[in-house]
């Protein structure tokens, strides 16, 4: 019998990977839906070739667009989540979560209820969700797999293994474009020059998180979130080679470290089969093995490492206030309106400012106190970044 799978964001890097894996064994799967944002060109094609028959596609001018097209009666196209309830009559066995950005937050809380396994690749959920998520994970009896690298690798050391043994956990950081880039000079850093990693291939957003290492303080805040682990127990390490994801020390004197090939496929194969076939993956690399070339963070290089130490233990709505400006000021990097180093800059001043540091002593009831205070802050930013020009 087909397991049935649902995938929220097939369009993006995460999603096609996963279609990828699918379409070499289509016979053991059938997907119920798949969703998208504006990309209906290719939402359309992966229905087509999967013979999907309900597509959630969320841009009101692509669902204009998609309905205008002559296509199969037996497809159903809808506008938002909220038709969960109308596509799944039970619960399916494997849903991916990859819809980004903090708009991904509602649809992820909502599928669980009726999903065996969920994937969540959506780092904006995590952060600034986890306390929802994980009350509705509990409730649904449903199993979470984190699909980061760096998540997934602790997530599979961690098997088995009481986690009051942990010592330390190292999450690698590849240092992204500038980790030699001389420093003096990045004032002047273009966007062209900032999404050009030097390991993965991303979208625009993540690839200046990645530079700025914004990507690896979120990656922080999730382990500690999905681990349930202290800070003090969580750190980054610059590994430039992206071979080595995760480093776990223990208490007992043992250390454990996961490798494996710098793409996505293996996380992602290995969600959807829950550790039980066999991927075929390249051989070790012991010329990468015998020069890792581990090094320290730079705090000069990438400040914005400095916002771990404002981050309180408990879960709050700072963390979304973290995410909402974040959002902004690399919107305004690829606009051309700030430097590149006024991402990191702007930030660690705004989050000394009080009316955003009181978040964090309030915590999230719902979805809606996460989505109206991400409004709230990057309104109030606005009026901020104008003036501090």
């Amino acid at each position: 019998m087909k397991k049935k799978v649902a995938i929220l964001g097939s369009t993006g890097s995460i999603g096609k990977t996963l279609i990828n894996i699918i379409k070499k064994d289509k016979k053991n799967f059938k997907i119920i839906l798949l969703s998208a944002d504006e990309n209906y060109k290719e939402l359309l094609s992966q229905a087509r070739l999967f013979k999907v028959k309900n597509l959630i596609i969320t841009n009101k001018n692509s669902y204009k667009k998609i309905k205008e097209k002559k296509i199969s009666e037996k497809i159903k196209i809808f506008n938002n989540f909220e038709s969960f309830k109308k596509i799944f009559k039970k619960k399916i066995h494997y849903t991916m979560s990859s819809i980004s950005g903090i708009e991904g937050l509602k649809p992820t809380i909502e599928i669980i209820k009726y999903t065996k396994n969920i994937a969540i690749a959506n780092k904006e959920a995590i952060i600034c969700g986890w306390n929802l998520i994980e009350k509705e994970l509990k409730k649904n009896k449903t199993n979470f797999i984190p699909v980061d690298s760096e998540h997934f690798s602790v997530w599979y050391a961690l098997k088995s293994i009481d986690k009051e043994i942990i010592e330390k956990i190292y999450l690698t950081a590849s240092g992204g474009p500038f980790l030699k880039y001389p420093r003096k000079k990045f004032s002047t850093i273009k966007m062209k020059q900032a999404v050009n990693h030097p390991n993965w291939k991303m979208g625009k957003k993540i690839s200046v998180d990645s530079a700025t290492m914004m990507n690896k303080v979120f990656e922080i805040i999730e382990a500690k979130k999905i681990f349930n682990i202290p800070y003090k127990k969580l750190s980054i390490i610059i590994h430039p080679k992206s071979y080595v994801h995760a480093i776990l020390k223990f208490k007992n004197g043992l250390t454990k470290m996961i490798v494996h090939d710098t793409n996505m496929v293996i996380p992602i194969f290995n969600s959807l089969y829950s550790l039980n076939k066999t991927i075929n993956s390249k051989k070790l690399d012991l010329k990468v093995l015998n020069n890792l070339n581990f090094q320290n963070i730079d705090l000069m290089r990438f400040p914005i490492i400095k916002i771990l130490s404002k981050l309180p233990e408990k879960p709050s709505l700072f963390e979304t206030v973290i995410v909402s400006i974040n959002d902004k000021l690399v919107k305004l990097f690829l606009a051309n309106r700030i430097k590149f180093t006024d991402i990191s800059k702007k930030m660690n001043i705004m989050l000394e400012l009080k009316e955003f540091k009181r978040f964090k002593k309030l915590r999230a009831k719902n979805v809606d106190d996460i989505m109206n205070l991400n409004n709230k802050v990057k309104f109030k930013l606005n009026n901020i970044v104008n003036d501090s020009k």
